[in-house]
């Protein structure tokens, strides 16, 4: 049996954000047509070292591709080990037999995807004169995100906040020098929240880092932090007061965002809206008003790593890519 074999320096040529932008797009429309499987994500705890893994499959019945994304997530890898948080591989099967076909790295797609779901909703959520973003968190996703935001809205300015300050430091400066833009790390996370249209939380926090008070009227939050059951990043009085759109239902139910306020009966399900999908197949409008306080919470989703995925490997097969090895 003959496999593809994908390392990142191909998917890194392969795959850039516009295309992944316009794929994750399509992926959250396919949902809304209810045109996919995906199971809910099975996760591995291991706890003592603060760390987890998930199994990710996903079929697109429409257009007949599938494959699965088994991926970690272990925020102490960069100081302990000088590995990455995440890393990922993927496997894609052929569904008329079941013959795998490639395996790829997937860390590279699980970064870009996130990013572009991310820019999506804010193409459908944010105040479309939004130019100012702050982000909380300067680790391995944020540089995605600020390109994905980058290919949505015309950015005038960036405030990073981490609690490595060095970490913000760094990535502000290259942010700076790629995209000639103003950028600042700043002290304090709320001086990264004041007076910005867009914020993007990207930390594994277990308590609410950002506070109801920060938050203006108008502002959009991409919410992309919260994935395992436990984690949350903001005052579950600013999901009160806010448009909560999520990828998936189901699973942000059990492990975004609203997870720990919906255990704690502080928010129920009926207050989220919907689904992005829905917005995107003009099932559910988007923003409504300037005044609307919109978050999208975002868990990752199977289908987002498929449908990137399977572009980059029809692109390996059509441009010569990648090596082929026998099973």
């Amino acid at each position: 049996m003959e496999l593809m074999i994908l390392d990142s320096s191909d998917i890194k040529l392969l795959l850039k954000m516009d295309n992944a932008i316009k794929l994750v797009e399509e992926a959250f429309k396919e949902k809304a047509l209810k045109r996919i499987q995906m199971p809910a994500k099975v996760y591995l705890f291991f706890d003592k070292y603060n760390g987890d893994l998930r199994t990710m499959p996903a079929y697109f019945q429409h257009l007949d591709i599938a494959g699965v994304k088994i991926v970690n997530s272990h925020p102490s890898n960069p100081i302990k080990y000088g590995l990455p948080t995440v890393m990922a591989i993927i496997i894609l099967i052929d569904p008329r037999t079941g013959k795998p076909l490639c395996l790829m790295d997937g860390t590279w797609i699980t970064g870009i995807r996130t990013g572009a779901a991310a820019a999506i909703a804010t193409k459908y959520l944010a105040r479309r004169n939004s130019k100012t973003i702050g982000i909380i968190g300067a680790g391995s996703m944020a540089p995605f995100h600020i390109e994905a935001l980058y290919h949505i809205i015309k950015i005038e300015s960036i405030k990073i906040f981490d609690i490595n300050k060095s970490r913000a430091e760094k990535l502000a400066r290259e942010t700076e020098l790629k995209y000639n833009i103003s950028v600042k790390a700043v002290n304090e996370c709320k001086e990264a929240v004041k007076d910005v249209d867009i914020l993007v939380t990207l930390t594994p926090s277990r308590e609410p880092i950002v506070k109801n008070e920060w938050i203006r009227e108008g502002i959009h939050i991409n919410a992309m932090g919260a994935d395992a059951p436990g984690k949350e990043e903001l005052d579950p009085l600013i999901l009160k007061r806010a448009k909560i759109v999520v990828d998936d239902m189901e699973q942000a139910i059990h492990s975004g965002e609203v997870n720990v306020p919906i255990s704690r009966g502080i928010l129920s399900p009926g207050e989220i809206y919907g689904e992005l999908g829905e917005i995107i197949a003009g099932i559910k409008t988007g923003r409504e008003s300037d005044n609307e306080i919109t978050i999208f919470d975002s868990t990752g989703l199977a289908i987002q790593d498929i449908i990137t995925a399977w572009y980059v490997y029809e692109e390996a097969e059509r441009k010569g890519y990648g090596r082929k090895i026998t099973l």
